[in-house]
C-alpha cells in the first residue's frame, strides 16, 4: 500500500520472520530475513527488529525495546538484509542471529528519499553504517557514492556500493581525511547535483552546512531514539526550522533546508 505522500505504508502489526543467512563484512554484521509477504521499501525507510528468542538482558532478563535500522537492500525473492554494527547489548544480540533463528519485524516504516530534483546528479554521501539506506537507493538510482569510515576495517562495508570512493580518518584506505572532503570536491567539478546523506551527526551537519553554502538541495536520513516506530512514543521528536517533527512518520529523511543543525541531541548513527 502506498501513502499519499509516496511512502510504502506497513502491514499492521509486527510479524515474525526467519533469519535466512549471515555474513560478516569488516567490522559489520549483514543478516538477511524473509518477508516473503511484506511490501517493497522505498530507500531510505526502516525497520523495528528483535530477537523472537532472548531478547533481553542484565538483572532478570528484562525485555529490550525493538532497535530501528534502515534497510540495507530488499531482494528479489522479498529478502531484507540489514547492516548492523555491534555497539551494546540490544545490536550484540542481533549481531549474533544466525539462519533459522527468529526476528520480529514491523515496518517498512517512515519517509524515505525522493527523486532528484531539476534533473539534478545524484551524489551519496556515507559516513560508517550510515552507509545502508543509501545501498538500496544506489540500487535505485546512477550515482556517484562517496563513504566515510574511522579505518580499514569498517571500510570494508563500502564493498556493499559499487564503485564507491572512500576516506578513512586513518588514511589506511583511500583519501586520508573526511567523507565530506571528496563531497566538496565532487561538487566542485560539478555544482548541479543533489546530495543523499546518512550517517554521525557531526557528518550529517558538515554535509547540510556544505550544502547550504553551495546551493545544493540535499536529503538527510537522521536518526534518533525510537520505541514504537509509527509515532505513538515521541521518542524521536527533533527540531526544524518549522517546528518539532517524529522521525519516524516525518523522517527519517529530511530536507537539509528544513534543519537549523543536523547536531541533535541524543541522534546519530
Amino acid at each position: 500500500m502506498i501513502a499519499g505522500d509516496g511512502r510504502t505504508l506497513a502491514p499492521v502489526g509486527r510479524r515474525l520472520s526467519e533469519v535466512t543467512a549471515h555474513r560478516r563484512v569488516g567490522a559489520y554484521d549483514v543478516i538477511s530475513c524473509d518477508d516473503l509477504d511484506g511490501p517493497a521499501p522505498v530507500p531510505g525507510q526502516f525497520y523495528m527488529l528483535a530477537a523472537a528468542e532472548r531478547w533481553g538482558g542484565a538483572a532478570g532478563e528484562r525485555p529490550f525495546l525493538p532497535r530501528a535500522f534502515s534497510v540495507l537492500r530488499r531482494q528479489e525473492d522479498g529478502t531484507l538484509d540489514f547492516l548492523l554494527e555491534d555497539v551494546g547489548p540490544g545490536t550484540n544480540r542481533l549481531c549474533a542471529l544466525r539462519p533459522g533463528d527468529g526476528l520480529w519485524i514491523l515496518g517498512p516504516l517512515g519517509n524515505g528519499f525522493s527523486p532528484p530534483r531539476e534533473q539534478r546528479r545524484p551524489v551519496l554521501a556515507g559516513g560508517g553504517v550510515g552507509i545502508a539506506p543509501l545501498a538500496i537507493l544506489s540500487d535505485a538510482l546512477q550515482t556517484t557514492a562517496l563513504l566515510g569510515f574511522r579505518d580499514a576495517p569498517h571500510a570494508e562495508g563500502a564493498e556493499l556500493i559499487e564503485d564507491a570512493q572512500v576516506a578513512t580518518d586513518d588514511g589506511s584506505v583511500g583519501h586520508h581525511g573526511l567523507v565530506t572532503e571528496l563531497l566538496r570536491a565532487d561538487l566542485a567539478r560539478d555544482p548541479h547535483a543533489e546530495v543523499y546523506a546518512c550517517g554521525p551527526p557531526p557528518m550529517l551537519e558538515a554535509v547540510r552546512a556544505l550544502a547550504e553554502e553551495l546551493d545544493a538541495p540535499a536529503q538527510l536520513a537522521l536518526e534518533s531514539g525510537m520505541a514504537c516506530g509509527f509515532g505513538a512514543c515521541f521518542g524521536c521528536v527533533v527540531p526544524t526550522r518549522g517546528g518539532y517533527v517524529r522521525l519516524c512518520v516525518d523522517g527519517p529523511v529530511l530536507d537539509a533546508a528544513s534543519l537549523e543543525t543536523a547536531l541533535i541531541p541524543g541522534s546519530g548513527h
